[in-house]
């Protein structure tokens, strides 16, 4: 007996649409809505609008401060203080070197907790803010005793004997240092002089001759380290550094009376039982 064929159901093959037809279904033109398109329009110039009156509104802000405050905080009155290398319009043209320079508010951002410093002679300088019309400068100069002619160039030193400074010019309120004895210079060290103490007896004159307003051309040291010091023609033999105080304070009274005079006066035996003081003046 024949076996009956099973009969099978065959599977109906799903349809794809092809890539041309899914285009053409998407078609921007086919698919718009109007009522939808336009809603989205109005809300996309909506989003801009507000956007453009934001960053206006914004920039005219920006501009009405920026006009208020240079006009009310333009600064007309300057305090300095500290400063004896540099003038006083010379410390503020370093200070004040740019356009927004004279208004306090920017000077109040441009140093706040900051220094000027890499200045000659200047350890640093801080800039307060009295108020919107006022400021002032504090100059902290660096401790210079005095200076040294080397090769071409003046050689400026603390207290210390450290040179500080390296400049092409003098200084009128810094004497120069002659008769001291060395083979080198290096900028930051030390001079190589064998009697260290030299140096802090450097000062204590310096700073002597400051307090009393009496300036020195020149310092000088023998091989002994016999000081003598210039004042124009006039000569000064102060010996050693005993009563030092003592001979400077009567250097106040007595340089007066020799004006325009040349010769030496003679200091060295100078001292609280004798104040022997003698001037020896010569034909110019």
């Amino acid at each position: 007996m024949a076996k009956k064929r099973r009969k099978v159901k065959k599977r109906r093959s799903e349809y794809r649409p092809s890539l041309r037809e899914r285009i053409e279904d998407f078609h921007p033109i086919r698919n718009f809505h109007p009522v939808r398109g336009l809603g989205r329009s109005l809300f996309l110039h909506k989003s801009l609008y507000i956007i453009a009156g934001v960053l206006l509104v914004l920039l005219l802000a920006g501009g009405l401060t920026f006009k208020y405050i240079n006009d009310n905080y333009t600064v007309t009155n300057i305090y300095v203080t500290g400063n004896t290398h540099y003038t006083n319009d010379e410390i503020i043209a370093m200070v004040m070197d740019g356009k927004l320079s004279h208004n306090s508010f920017f000077l109040s951002m441009k140093y706040r907790d900051k220094s000027i410093e890499n200045i000659p002679f200047i350890e640093k300088m801080d800039v307060d803010i009295l108020s919107k019309d006022t400021i002032r400068i504090n100059v902290y100069e660096k401790a210079v005793a005095g200076y040294i002619a080397y090769l071409g160039r003046y050689m400026y030193f603390d207290r210390d004997g450290i040179v500080c400074e390296s400049s092409f010019e003098t200084s009128d309120n810094v004497p120069e240092v002659m008769g001291l004895s060395f083979d080198y210079v290096i900028m930051h060290e030390k001079l190589p002089i064998q009697n260290q103490k030299v140096f802090e007896e450097i000062l204590d004159i310096t700073q002597l001759l400051s307090k009393y307003q009496l300036r020195a051309d020149r310092i000088f040291f023998d091989s002994e380290y016999n000081v003598y010091l210039y004042f124009g023609n006039v000569e000064v033999s102060l010996g050693t550094e005993d009563f030092i105080d003592e001979k400077i304070i009567q250097l106040q009274y007595i340089l007066p009376k020799l004006e325009g005079k040349t010769g030496i006066l003679e200091m060295k035996d100078f001292d609280d039982s004798t104040k022997n003081i003698t001037f020896e003046e010569k034909n110019q």
